[in-house]
């Protein structure tokens, strides 16, 4: 049976006693994405991980993970998925070679062929007196060498230097480009590094104090983000915050200059619906955002709109 998504959740939720960690989340990861998993420290990501690893168990709700019931997963289920995690535990007394020869009878797929090579990984060295960028090095290797068909890392790129965040990075999108499988690997990737996050994720999923604000593929999320200014005609009235759209996200005004964050964007009457709430607008600029630029809109946004409610 073919399985079009490698992560499906319906109404998935945890809770610690009284205390909501997740809130209900329904989402869907499609078959070969590398999905971005982004928020605030606090946000709920690496809850929502381990809910899908069976880690956890959830409070209500359920999920399925490469067409298994993620409750259910067991050892076996981890032949075809790999989890690498900023506090990786690894056997400090192996070395690297050793390490990875210890691991490789446990998967009918390993192949660390010119893998440790690849990454710069001294094979004789012990895994304790690795640093912290070639530990995660030693943890990725530890997880390609079997092609999984999915993939979870939760903050790789915490502490790291540029230059080890790009060999991670090339060495990753290497491997699994040259997975012999028609749907691809599958990445569900959390990190706060959101400037090479947005180099080669193909979707986001956005959470904000445990509760899912969107997930959609990056290239629409892009689109329909725009940085706005207006400027405006001096002889007119400028309209109060409460009256604009609810697409225009986190108004600042003057007399002749409105900026926002629309949050709708991608429709080609852009100009057009702008002139219709201000009549009085002179020139518009629309410029894009980044990830980044993105995310820190939509928290403030949200953070402004939790005070407004206090």
């Amino acid at each position: 049976m073919t399985v079009a998504s490698a992560i499906e959740t319906t109404a998935l939720a945890k809770t610690y006693g009284k205390t909501q960690v997740l809130y209900p989340i329904s989402l869907s990861v499609p078959r070969g994405s590398v999905c971005a998993l982004v928020g605030h420290n606090g946000a709920g990501k690496t809850t929502l991980i381990k809910l899908l690893l069976n880690i956890l168990p959830p409070t209500s709700g359920s999920a399925t993970v490469l067409g298994e019931s993620a409750s259910a997963l067991t050892g076996a289920s981890f032949t075809r998925i790999g989890y690498v995690s900023e506090n990786q535990e690894m056997p400090e007394w192996m070395t690297v070679q050793g390490f990875m020869d210890y691991l490789g009878p446990f998967y009918p797929t390993w192949n660390d062929k010119n893998l440790l090579a690849d990454l710069d990984l001294p094979p004789d060295r012990k895994l304790k007196h690795l640093s912290r960028g070639m530990r995660m090095k030693a943890a990725l290797a530890s997880i390609l060498a079997f092609r999984p068909q999915l993939i979870v890392m939760d903050e790789p790129f915490s502490g790291l230097d540029p230059l080890v965040r790009d060999q991670l990075i090339e060495t990753l999108l290497d491997r699994i480009n040259d997975n012999s499988d028609p749907l691809g690997t599958t990445v569900l990737i959390s990190s706060h590094d959101l400037g090479e996050i947005e180099s080669f994720a193909s979707h986001v999923i956005f959470l904000h104090q445990g509760r899912l604000l969107f997930t959609e593929p990056l290239d629409t999320l892009t689109a329909r983000f725009r940085e706005v200014t207006v400027s405006l005609s001096p002889s007119g009235t400028s309209p109060a915050p409460l009256n604009l759209p609810a697409s225009w996200l986190l108004p600042e005004s003057t007399p002749s200059l409105l900026r926002f964050i629309h949050s709708n964007a991608q429709t080609n009457f852009l100009e057009e619906q702008i002139y219709a709430v201000l009549p009085n607008a002179i020139s518009i600029q629309a410029e894009p955002m980044t990830l980044r630029t993105i995310f820190l809109a939509l928290v403030k946004s949200s953070h402004r709109q939790d005070r407004s409610r206090a």
